[in-house]
């Protein structure tokens, strides 16, 4: 444990990743610092480590933690991983032998009272990854429509009862603004509460907690930029690893990892190429990795965590 962050399928990142001494990685979602810990232990004694948070604490807190034992190794940089293409350059690791992605939410995270990220810890219905940037989640609660509401709910979080969520939220901040965390998820639980057909076993709130998330940071379409600087910053033989942990994040990655691995483009109704474009990635797992129920049962957080690995082939 990271100071109250366990850090997920750790031994199947480090075999993905195999990072060696004198190798350049990236570890593009810093959190705990709990992986890029172990990446910069096995490149000893000449391996380093570009990390990259959007959070200022995360970066705060795995400076104090690790970097006057890794001196110069450790390079950190707030910034989000949808800003990688120029980033990394500018940090001098343009071509890199592994990139690691952790798409879920870090223990301290959902523990911050002052963020409004976890249900039952509570707060202000803030949500943004870094606090100096974008709009907050009470602010989306407080302006959308019940039309638009209901969207984001069923498009970000795959929420059954989006509509009449919607629309309690909007009768409800008639009388008072939603600000905090409690607040919303009290209210979900009244209009939605657990056991209904098509629920899984999860708190009646997770999904809109996590749709709102989403919004609030972009977080598919700063997917969708990140993985593409990613395959570029790769060397030859370089290795992509990432960790999703809900099936919308997995599609996305699914999605890219085979359309790089097929390359062309061209319609089925073409019969030969003519775009030009070769495979650039080799899948490395197939399926997709997920967690022993040992580990699920230490950490019940990583009970979601699927893992996906590709190899950079050559130019």
């Amino acid at each position: 444990m990271e100071d109250g962050h366990l850090p997920v399928l750790v031994q199947e990142v480090m075999t993905m990743l195999a990072p060696a001494p004198g190798s350049l990685q990236v570890d593009a979602t810093l959190g705990g610092g709990g992986h890029a810990q172990r990446i910069l232990e096995a490149s000893s004694p000449n391996g380093r480590l570009l990390g990259l948070d959007a959070d200022p604490a995360a970066i705060v807190r795995v400076r104090a933690r690790l970097g006057s034992r890794f001196g110069d190794r450790l390079v950190l940089r707030q910034a989000n991983f949808r800003e990688l293409a120029a980033v990394a350059p500018a940090a001098d690791f343009g071509a890199v032998d592994g990139l690691l992605f952790d798409l879920g939410l870090s223990g301290f995270q959902l523990a911050d009272r002052e963020r409004g990220f976890g249900i039952r810890t509570g707060g202000p219905l803030d949500m943004r990854f870094d606090p100096s940037h974008g709009v907050p989640a009470a602010e989306l609660l407080a302006t959308l429509d019940a039309v638009e509401l209901t969207g984001l709910f069923r498009r970000y979080g795959e929420e059954p009862q989006a509509a009449g969520i919607a629309r309690a939220i909007v009768a409800a901040r008639q009388i008072a603004p939603i600000t905090t965390a409690e607040e919303l998820a009290e209210l979900i639980v009244r209009v939605a509460p657990a056991g209904i057909p098509g629920r899984r076993r999860i708190h009646p709130a997770t999904r809109v907690f996590q749709a709102l998330r989403i919004a609030v940071n972009a977080e598919l379409d700063a997917l969708d930029e990140a993985l593409a600087a990613a395959v570029d910053l790769l060397r030859p033989g370089g290795r992509l690893v990432v960790l999703s942990y809900h099936s919308l994040e997995d599609r996305i990655v699914k999605r890219f990892f085979q359309a790089e691995r097929r390359g062309c483009v061209c319609p089925p109704s073409v019969p030969v190429c003519v775009c030009g474009r070769s495979p650039r990635l080799r899948l490395v797992t197939r399926p997709s990795l997920t967690p022993a129920a040992a580990e699920i049962a230490d950490n019940p957080r990583a009970r979601s965590a699927r893992l996906r690995a590709a190899e950079r082939l050559a130019a």
